[in-house]
């Protein structure tokens, strides 16, 4: 069995319901930012680090990016009734509220207050998920890689994904193997 961190974890699978409920209800217009700061900043649940890295595998694996989290880390503290649990957090009460909003957005889409609203709030959501990326930035001091690679590959990322307009499976492929493949070899040459 994998060793857990010594580090705070939820307490029973009520809790981790309950966070992972809330946490989806703070997440209108992306999650990252704010998954972020309640599993690493207040909850304490991952280090950085950790959450990096297993940020990285809920991107590759199908599906939601937040709910393979959520999976993640409920599977990682109670085992499947964890991941079944954090991932009901995740689905429940939001799945109510979207259905309502769905609701309202077709009685009020023609609202020119409702479309603005909603275009600002697109640009406050680029600018959480810019805010998280540099302040996630400081772990990869510890990281393997030395920083010029780890920014030259984010350089190329987003030249990918914004100039290029290839997709995210693509991107992921590509620079992903790269990165894995430089990391590998960084690990390999410190144990030497």
């Amino acid at each position: 069995m994998t060793r857990l961190p010594d580090h705070p974890q939820p307490s029973s699978l009520l809790d981790l319901f309950v966070s992972f409920t809330l946490l989806a209800l703070q997440g209108f217009g992306g999650v990252l930012a704010v998954v972020q700061r309640e599993l690493v900043e207040r909850k304490r649940w991952l280090t950085k680090e950790e959450f990096i890295e297993e940020w990285a595998v809920a991107q590759i694996m199908p599906g939601p990016n937040v709910v393979n989290l959520a999976l993640m880390i409920g599977g990682r503290y109670f085992g499947l009734r964890g991941a079944l649990t954090a991932l009901a957090g995740m689905l429940a009460v939001p799945l109510m509220v979207v259905l309502a909003l769905a609701v309202l957005h077709a009685q009020f889409a023609d609202v020119a207050a409702v479309t603005g609203a909603l275009r600002g709030m697109a640009a406050v959501s680029a600018g959480m998920i810019a805010a998280t990326g540099l302040k996630l930035a400081s772990s990869l001091r510890k990281h393997p890689l030395r920083w010029w690679i780890s920014a030259v590959l984010a350089v190329f990322c987003v030249i990918f994904v914004v100039l290029l307009h290839l997709p995210l499976a693509y991107t992921l492929l590509s620079l992903g193997s790269i990165g894995v493949t430089c990391t590998y070899r960084a690990l390999q040459r410190g144990r030497a």
